[in-house]
């Protein structure tokens, strides 16, 4: 009989002495990326505050030249490795936002870089790694399985593996979120965040409840995968299925440990929402925003539709919208679905 291969353990990520963001690493994290990054716009919405009766703001990360907030810790990481491991290069797995951050910034910084996506990573994405120059492996049906061969390639090749929502470096560069936030919306009350493997909410609390200690932090996450609130309820990181979503960047099966670790004490509240509530948030964006938003960074309006949130009523609150890369082919399902479950008969 053959004999299971042994789980390859990322050594910034040990479940055994799991680090806490702090706030001077996020600061620092934005003197070293302001080169690479955008400051991206922070704008009120009129017509979603007066429909839903909050001082509605979106922080609208789909600017970012990778059309994800994924950037600014890929860059972070980047930019902290030594000189020897800037020539052997790095690795990492990724369902697509984190491989294109990370082939981006290797792109500018000329340090070489392999993704490994699953099978199930939204073309888009994937071609959007090529055509910058990383090396795309494609293998395994869910990022679990991907993030296994990709660790094992490292090990083996000599390239430092980048987590994309655990490692400190990213969690960091992922912070630099909300300390724009602060700044741009000063009266803030109330910050509603995506929810993945947990690194950008650990971040952004980090950086707003070190600026604002009476800030209410909200975390959404999908109803098929919904690892960081069952990690949180029994206060260690567990593994839990995911289902297919259209919010796909959130479908990560164990949630990071350093970013639970940092955003255990600092999240007010986590919330789930529905498939059907993602697709008609997508939607409403795009209409009343004019913002193309993938499934993952419209989880936020889609807890507020959804009324998941009703003691933000009059509240000023920012939703960050994450990211933009919604494969076209699922941005037309969502427009068709919407179309044919409330066009109005006109004939009979």
């Amino acid at each position: 009989m053959g004999s299971l291969k042994p789980t390859i353990l990322d050594p910034f990520c040990d479940e055994r002495r799991p680090v806490k963001a702090i706030f001077s690493d996020i600061k620092e994290a934005r003197q070293k990326i302001q080169k690479y990054v955008q400051v991206t716009q922070c704008t009120f919405s009129e017509p979603v505050s007066e429909e839903y009766g909050i001082r509605l703001y979106f922080k609208k990360e789909f600017q970012q030249s990778t059309a994800s907030f994924k950037v600014r810790g890929g860059a972070n990481a980047m930019l902290r490795l030594t000189e020897d491991q800037k020539r052997s290069g790095v690795i990492s797995a990724s369902a697509g936002n984190h491989a294109q951050a990370l082939a981006h910034m290797g792109k500018r910084l000329r340090i070489p870089v392999t993704v490994v996506m699953p099978t199930n990573a939204p073309k888009v994405k994937v071609e959007s790694c090529r055509k910058q120059g990383a090396n795309v492996v494609i293998f395994g049906t869910d990022f679990a399985a991907a993030k296994q061969h990709a660790m094992e390639l490292g090990l083996n090749n000599g390239l430092v593996y980048i987590n994309g929502y655990d490692h400190p470096d990213v969690i960091s560069g992922q912070g630099t979120v909300g300390l724009e936030i602060a700044e741009q919306v000063p009266d803030v009350d109330a910050c509603v965040v995506p929810v993945g493997g947990g690194g950008l909410i650990a971040g952004v609390a980090t950086a707003l409840k070190t600026l604002k200690p009476d800030i209410k932090i909200y975390g959404v996450e999908c109803e098929c995968s919904t690892g960081f609130t069952q990690s949180l309820q029994v206060g260690a990181p567990i593994t839990v299925l995911s289902d297919p979503t259209i919010a796909d960047g959130l479908s990560v099966s164990r949630p990071g440990v350093n970013a639970l670790e940092t955003a255990k004490s600092l999240v007010d509240k986590m919330v789930t929402v529905k498939e059907e509530s993602v697709h008609d948030a997508v939607f409403k964006l795009l209409v009343t925003e004019k913002a193309t938003v993938e499934g993952a960074g419209a989880v936020g309006l889609a807890a507020i539709m959804e009324g998941l949130l009703p003691e933000l009523k009059n509240k000023t609150v920012v939703v960050i919208l994450s990211g933009g890369n919604i494969d076209p082919g699922t941005l037309l399902k969502v427009i068709e679905r919407k179309v044919r479950v409330e066009a109005p008969i006109i004939m009979k």
